[in-house]
């Protein structure tokens, strides 16, 4: 891949205020583990801990077959990931030395502003790995969101790309492989049960449910239509200018793979599933798991990166909840509503004119219209930010056999060296989901100027290590994706009132996380699904199956849907914090520039950057 220079490098005053900010927020017990005592060369002692960074992300990246798929490098595309516990046991080892490494010979005070901060990331990020891993095995390695048996069929069909023969002859490796690597999830899934954690009972529905949406079609049954992985494989090499004789070998060998490896490993996958299934409880919160209040806080911690407790967090979230309300009835008068706020919510979810059809007609109308929506916003964006991605954006409906498991709409990041595009994926199985009125709030989070502003543009930064290039924080990333459903608001959009208030409905949404998230998992509130549930539908205008599903991701994926409210409004609040310390001096491209250029970090980080921009700003 060809290098491109970075555009609009950060000024080199800048830096020097990164540094100090970087040098001197370390807290006093990093400071000593890390050490302050060179007399290095900056440039030189830099360029040094760089090329450690690189030889350790080509380390990582080698054990990653699906990493190296996902940036678009073809180093082992016949392969999967080792998921097995003795890799688990393994990959420990290695993070513990290499954070003696690191600290034993780099200091943060003989390096640029650019190589402290990256010091202070990647110990950050190692030291981070070291402690969870006692939860290895909390996660649940089958589940409706992000599941194996979903990534399996996902990661094969949108990632593994077939442009000849040998990419066709990678697929059926990958295949073959698949039976071993369902050996390795139900390892995990066995360990879990060991440790004490089990699924909710649920999530094994579901997981069952997708696991035969796999072996549904030809060559399983007599389904008329070909599964989803025979139809993808024959789709790929059908395209391909190969003879006739070749494509028949091909067919052949993946017909072989699919029938002996991939239908007996799941058949053996949904036998685990079930009787898993059996033996859990309904009780949906991590409360019930040892240590379950520990292990929350950990999750807490992972994704907002602050030290907000469960109650911190609950608190917050309610107190959102009734401003969001409050400006939903300013929103209300102005288009004559005059019944109360829950007559709103019911008229939003029942009347037809705030939907498209669910019929295929509908269906593409609602992918034509984000497409539209998409387009305006971009050519825009000059207006709000100093640099763009070079990477495309397409929108795309979720495949059919997970669309029942997926949230609404969701992001994938673009090839970082095989030009794939970005996409938005939009979940048309049930478009009451999908309202009109929430068309473009949803859009500017996962598209422009959200998700792909973000991501897109630091995978570009070929400037950085590459551990920060796709590193990921959750309450940063996504964080920044509802940021991105305010700013448009800002920009002159929305201009219907109600989707206005799709946007406040968004935000109010995420509001509401906070408080199911903490009142399903602390161990203070212990609430149920049906709770959740039913707080949802008190009090937002959505869908109950959008509901359910949402209900489900948070009691699978506990602490993560915290994130979202939490980074949104620190980069809210820092920036209007900026506003207010430069006056005239303060420009919204610049301070975009500073969120957004250097990568994903804590929250804590992007609060000292932002603080060395405003000082030296000031100082001009």
């Amino acid at each position: 891949m060809k290098a491109h220079p970075p555009r609009n490098p950060l000024p080199v005053t800048l830096e020097r205020r990164r540094f100090l900010a970087a040098a001197t927020a370390l807290s006093v017990g990093a400071a000593a583990r890390i050490g302050f005592a060179s007399e290095e060369d900056p440039l030189p002692a830099t360029a040094r801990l760089n090329g450690w960074l690189e030889t350790r992300y080509d380390y990582w990246l080698a054990r990653s077959p699906m990493d190296q798929a996902y940036l678009g490098l073809k180093t082992n595309p016949d392969k999967w990931n080792d998921i097995g516990e003795a890799r688990a046991l393994e990959d420990q080892e290695h993070h513990q030395k290499d954070l003696v490494d690191l600290r034993a010979n780099f200091h943060a005070d003989g390096l640029t502003p650019e190589g402290a901060l990256s010091l202070r990331l990647y110990d950050y990020e190692t030291d981070r790995k070291i402690a969870d891993f006692k939860w290895r095995n909390y996660d649940y390695p089958v589940s409706q969101m992000d599941g194996w048996q979903q990534e399996i069929p996902t990661f094969l069909m949108n990632i593994h790309h077939v442009n000849g023969l040998q990419d066709a002859q990678a697929y059926i490796a990958r295949l073959q492989g698949i039976g071993p690597l369902v050996e390795q999830v139900m390892e995990q899934m066995r360990l879990g049960e060991a440790a004490g954690v089990l699924a909710p009972k649920f999530a094994y529905v579901n997981v069952a449910r997708d696991c035969r949406n796999v072996l549904t079609g030809a060559p399983f049954d007599n389904h008329p239509a070909a599964s989803p992985l025979w139809a993808d494989f024959t789709a790929k090499v059908d395209r391909l200018a190969l003879d006739q004789a070749q494509k028949q070998k091909l067919h052949t060998d993946a017909l072989r793979m699919l029938i002996t490896v991939v239908r007996p490993a799941y058949l053996k996958l949904i036998t685990l599933v079930e009787q898993q299934r059996d033996r859990a409880t309904t009780d949906d919160g991590v409360w019930k798991h040892p240590d379950g209040e520990a292990y929350y806080a950990n999750r807490l911690a992972f994704h907002t990166t602050t030290d907000m407790t469960a109650a911190d967090i609950h608190a917050f979230g309610l107190a959102e909840v009734e401003r969001i309300h409050g400006e939903m009835h300013d929103i209300m008068r102005k288009v004559g509503f005059s019944a109360d706020l829950k007559s709103l919510f019911t008229f939003l979810k029942n009347e037809p004119r705030f939907y498209y059809p669910q019929t295929e007609e509908g269906k593409a109308a609602y992918i034509a219209k984000a497409r539209d929506i998409i387009g305006a916003m971009t050519t825009r964006l000059d207006e709000a930010f100093l640099r763009t991605p070079r990477a495309k954006l397409v929108v795309k409906p979720v495949e059919a056999f997970r669309e029942q498991s997926s949230t609404s709409a969701f992001y994938q990041s673009p090839g970082a060296y095989d030009g794939r595009p970005a996409t938005y994926y939009v979940n048309t199985f049930d478009m009451k989901a999908l309202s009109k009125f929430e068309m473009e709030s949803l859009a500017y989070h996962e598209a422009v100027p959200g998700h792909h502003m973000q991501i897109g543009l630091t995978q570009e930064r070929d400037d950085l290590p590459r551990f920060r290039r796709f590193s990921f924080y959750t309450a940063y990333t996504e964080g920044w994706g509802l940021y991105s459903e305010r700013l448009p608001k800002e920009m002159g959009f929305y201009e219907d009132p109600y989707s206005d208030f799709g946007r406040l409905s968004a935000e109010l949404w995420r509001a509401c996380r906070l408080v199911v998230d903490t009142g399903i998992h602390a161990s203070a509130s212990r609430w149920t699904r049906e709770r959740a549930i039913d707080y949802l539908a008190e009090n937002t205008p959505n869908a109950m199956g959008d509901i359910t599903n949402s209900v489900e991701r948070y009691i699978v994926d506990p602490g993560q849907a915290t994130a979202y409210k939490i980074g949104m409004q620190k980069i809210f609040d820092l920036r209007e914090d900026a506003k207010g310390r430069l006056g005239d001096k303060f420009d919204l491209r610049a301070y975009h520039n500073i969120v957004l250029g250097g990568g994903a970090v804590p929250l804590t980080v992007l609060a000292e950057n932002v603080a060395a921009w405003v000082s030296d700003t000031q100082a001009e």
